[in-house]
């Protein structure tokens, strides 16, 4: 592992209980310096040849998160959580590396234990800042993490368990803020659902446009009963 350390941060004022993944379309040393320039930083940064380099140390709050929320995190995820920031040149919509994800899943283990991080808090930036962040992006392989035992997935069979079909209250309930309803869709559908998820060529857009301002999933069953088993899986 690299170290790289930046004076970006300050002290916690919770105790760390997420791991927050994010994404940016430049490589270690590029990342490095617009982190540097906009007086930003993360915990760690993973470039597509899985080199690791950490920036600032765990026990620190780095600013990363900027405003988000996610489940009982109302405001600042920054000192809540440990932020990985992933090289990907079209800012994962396609497939991210192999190598980096084997390096990625290695460290979220370590740091998952550290921590006893639960799975419900293991998600992107794009889930806890809806409106605002488009990453780790649709090729993000949440399934294959899960399955490695980081974070969660759902089975569609749960969702006759669910206790709604109302998607706010579902999406709301596996921890989406659901003020931008359709901000929120969008993050969901980035995470589980990314088949519905637009590839974007134009990557200066693909960072303003976060999401389709009519976009309304309430009339899409398939959607529906996935954010159902999803709430289920967070909601046992």
């Amino acid at each position: 592992m690299n170290f790289h350390p930046l004076p970006f941060y300050d002290e916690r004022q919770s105790p760390i209980d997420t791991l927050l993944y994010h994404c940016s379309a430049l490589h270690t040393e590029e990342m490095l310096n617009v982190l540097q320039q906009n007086h930003l930083s993360c915990h760690y940064i993973i470039d597509t040849d899985g080199k690791i380099t950490q920036v600032i140390p765990e026990e620190k709050r780095a600013w990363h998160g900027g405003l988000g929320s996610w489940r009982e995190i109302k405001n600042d995820i920054n000192s809540h959580s440990i932020g990985i920031e992933l090289t990907s040149l079209d800012m994962g919509q396609t497939p991210y590396s192999k190598i980096q994800i084997e390096k990625l899943i290695t460290l979220s283990k370590k740091i998952i234990q550290r921590y006893n991080i639960k799975p419900q808090n293991i998600i992107g930036h794009s889930d806890s800042a809806p409106t605002r962040k488009p990453d780790p992006g649709k090729a993000f392989p949440w399934e294959y993490l899960a399955k490695k035992g980081i974070g969660l997935w759902y089975d569609l069979n749960n969702s006759l368990n669910a206790p709604t079909t109302n998607l706010k209250k579902l999406l709301k309930g596996i921890g989406y803020e659901t003020k931008n309803f359709a901000a929120a869709q969008y993050a969901f559908a980035r995470h589980f659902m990314p088949e519905l998820v637009e590839f974007d060529n134009n990557i200066e857009h693909l960072i303003d446009q976060i999401y389709p301002e009519k976009i309304d999933f309430n009339k899409n069953e398939k959607f529906i009963n996935t954010a159902q088993a999803v709430y289920m899986s967070f909601n046992p």
